[in-house]
């Protein structure tokens, strides 16, 4: 399995750092890999969500020759988007072609802060070392492309949901044109369902009818939010589509493609094709790999996988990894030393003149290094502090997070106590004037009345009192059929009170 022109690879492991899922493939055979450890054979590759990176567009004058063409765009860059110039990002770009400009070259820009890559990348590294190539994840479905798994030239757009992000990504003659993050992670699905449901249920809770329940048959009470949640993000959706069609001056959407890091028993795209009238479906392909176990494949995994197949002209090179594994011996630094050290000593003994230059050789180069090494000394030292700052900033941040949650927390409460008096207190009111009428009706007394709730169920609970039990049994007769559909009624006996000399009850009340 050839996935460079510099090295061959046994396997390749593609990771999700999001979400600490690692799948591995030989030949065309997939497995979910666990604990992954490092292995010089395996080819690693990963992607970073479109949260992570800033993408733009910018257009460079064709007179600048071609080895100052990064420095020109990296000015330009920090120039037009007001980057920090004390952060130094990495930055890289594709070519787009514009045949209408005779005078300038195009290019999509993607910028990442090196803080931001180090921190996903954390865990990551600790298990594997090194990671080969870490690509914008809209830059991976230029694969479906080049493999002709899609042929059509029309304009795409593909829609992907994650945990803690969700992207949007066009296509157009099988060119990437325009990527956008979507606030609707799964995290922030749950919060907006949530507020529409006007209770706090648990994550877990929410994730498992997202994904096991079926709109079309299901009857739970979180179906009605959960379709006002789809039509809240498909609102959003069709604003971006439509401002992609004024900037990048699209006709119409030829097809949307949609999926998820989970699987989902709805079929999502069902409902936006409904909703936005633009033939949809389920983003997944025939990618041509055997799954093992019969495994959920995720979208990103398997554009990953099928990434390192292609050769390198046909993909979109766009690299942010800083953690390259480093070269063949005969390539190194320390092997070059080592190589030209022992060529010494052979050359030593017949060449006497011939070693001492090569021992000046040596001196010189040591020096060089030396001097190299106090260079990136004093830029790791300063990346030290700036990493230092963040980390205090991030703490400030966590202690008025905790303040506005407590906040959060009390008038939360004070509303829900405000709205137990304001809708519980004349419900009651209302059910207890509604039945005394009937009471009245059949003679019976009323000696006390209890109101609870219990495991989302409310009864009211009358204890009556009667001088003839069967004024009570007519009474109970009377309200099951005048109020079947609303309430439901239950009288387990009526007993007789010699000293009272009337016949007692208790007449329990379910509301439906």
């Amino acid at each position: 399995m050839s996935t460079s022109s510099h090295h061959s690879f046994s396997s390749v492991l593609s990771v999700n750092p999001y979400n600490n899922t690692y799948f591995s493939s030989v030949s065309s055979f997939i497995s979910e890999v666990p604990d992954p450890s490092f292995s010089k054979d395996q080819y690693v590759i990963s992607y970073l969500n479109t949260r992570e990176f800033i993408t733009a567009q910018i257009e460079i004058s064709k007179n600048i020759p071609e080895e100052d063409l990064y420095d020109a765009i990296s000015n330009k860059a920090y120039d037009e988007l007001a980057l920090d110039q004390a952060i130094e990002y990495k930055i890289q770009f594709i070519e787009t072609f514009n045949n209408l400009d005779e005078d300038n070259r195009h290019f999509h820009l993607f910028i990442v802060d090196p803080l931001d890559i180090i921190n996903t990348f954390e865990s990551v590294i600790n298990k594997l070392k090194y990671v080969d190539t870490i690509i914008p994840l809209p830059l991976l479905i230029k694969s479906l492309y080049a493999k002709e798994i899609l042929d059509s030239n029309g304009v795409h757009c593909f829609i992907y949901f994650q945990e803690n992000d969700a992207s949007l990504t066009i296509y157009g003659n099988k060119d990437f044109i325009y990527t956008k993050s979507l606030k609707y992670s799964f995290v922030d699905m749950y919060e907006r369902f949530c507020e529409l449901y006007g209770e706090r249920i648990s994550y877990e809770d929410f994730m498992d009818f997202f994904q096991n329940a079926n709109l079309k048959e299901s009857n739970s009470d979180y179906k009605e939010y959960l379709i006002r949640l789809y039509k809240e993000i498909l609102a959003n959706i069709n604003d971006i589509l439509t401002y992609a069609k004024r900037a990048f001056d699209i006709d119409k959407f030829e097809h949307i493609y949609i999926g998820s890091q989970v699987y989902t028993e709805t079929k999502i795209h069902e409902i936006v094709e409904v909703e936005l009238s633009i033939h949809a479906s389920d983003f997944n392909f025939e990618y041509g790999f055997e799954v093992s176990n019969d495994l959920y494949l995720d979208q990103m995994h398997a554009l990953m996988q099928l990434y390192t197949l292609l050769p390198i002209e046909e993909r979109y090179e766009c690299n942010f990894t800083l953690y390259r594994r480093p070269p063949r011996f005969i390539r190194r630094e320390s092997g070059k030393l080592i190589i030209l050290t022992a060529a010494s000593f052979a050359l030593a003994f017949a060449y006497p003149i011939t070693y001492w230059i090569l021992t000046y050789a040596q001196q010189v180069q040591e020096d060089l290094l030396r001097q190299k090494f106090r260079e990136v000394h004093n830029i790791k030292i300063t990346r030290e502090a700036t990493i230092k700052n963040r980390q205090l900033d991030k703490e400030k941040s966590l202690t008025l997070l905790a303040q506005e949650q407590k906040e959060y927390n009390e008038k939360k409460n004070t509303l829900i106590k405000i709205h137990e008096v304001k809708v519980d207190y004349p419900m009651k009111a209302k059910l207890i004037a509604l039945f005394t009428k009937d009471l009245n009706k059949f003679n019976v007394n009323v000696d006390a009345i209890n109101y609870h709730e219990k495991k989302k169920e409310k009864i009211l609970t009358l204890h009556l009192l009667s001088s003839k039990d069967r004024r009570i049994t007519k009474l109970l007769e009377y309200l099951t059929k005048t109020h079947e559909k609303k309430y439901d009624f239950s009288l387990e006996e009526i007993q007789y009170d010699d000293k009272l000399k009337l016949y007692l009850s208790e007449l329990k009340v379910k509301l439906l």
